[in-house]
C-alpha cells in the first residue's frame, strides 16, 4: 500500500511532467526555422538555440527534476501503482497547462477523459 508521502510524491511527478510539456512546446518555437547546410551545424545550432533559451530550460530543468523524484520514488513505491499513477495524472496535467496557455485541448470528449482517467486513478489508488 502506498503511503501518503509516496502517493503525494508520484503526483508532484506528475504535476511537473505534465504541467512543462506545454511549457516546452512554447519554449522551442522558432527551432523549426534553424536552416544549416550541414548535419553536424544543423545539430550544434539547434543545441545552442535551446540550450541558451530560458524559456525552454526552465521548464526542461522542472521536467528532469520530475524524472530524478520518479527515480527515487520508486525505491519505495509498488512499480504496479507508481507508473499508471504518474503517467495518467501527467495526462491530465498537461491538458489542464496546455488549456490554460491557450491550447484546445478538445472540448468534451477530452474533459470526459479526464474525469474517467481520475475514476481509474482512484480505483488503482483504492485497490493498492
Amino acid at each position: 500500500m502506498a503511503t501518503a508521502g509516496e502517493a503525494a510524491a508520484l503526483v508532484l511527478v506528475a504535476a511537473l511532467w505534465g504541467s512543462t510539456g506545454p511549457f516546452l512546446r512554447t519554449g522551442a518555437a522558432g527551432l523549426e526555422e534553424l536552416r544549416h547546410r550541414s548535419h553536424l551545424r544543423q545539430l550544434l545550432a539547434e543545441i545552442r538555440f535551446l540550450g541558451l533559451n530560458y524559456k525552454y530550460m526552465v521548464p526542461f530543468l522542472l521536467n528532469q527534476c520530475g524524472s530524478l523524484l520518479f527515480y527515487l520514488t520508486l525505491a519505495s513505491a509498488d512499480l504496479s501503482l507508481a507508473v499508471p499513477l504518474c503517467n495518467s495524472l501527467a495526462l491530465i496535467f498537461t491538458l489542464v497547462t496546455g488549456r490554460m496557455l491557450g491550447e484546445d485541448i478538445g472540448g468534451k470528449r477530452a474533459v470526459a477523459g479526464m474525469v474517467l482517467t481520475l475514476l481509474g486513478v482512484t480505483l488503482c489508488v483504492a485497490g493498492s
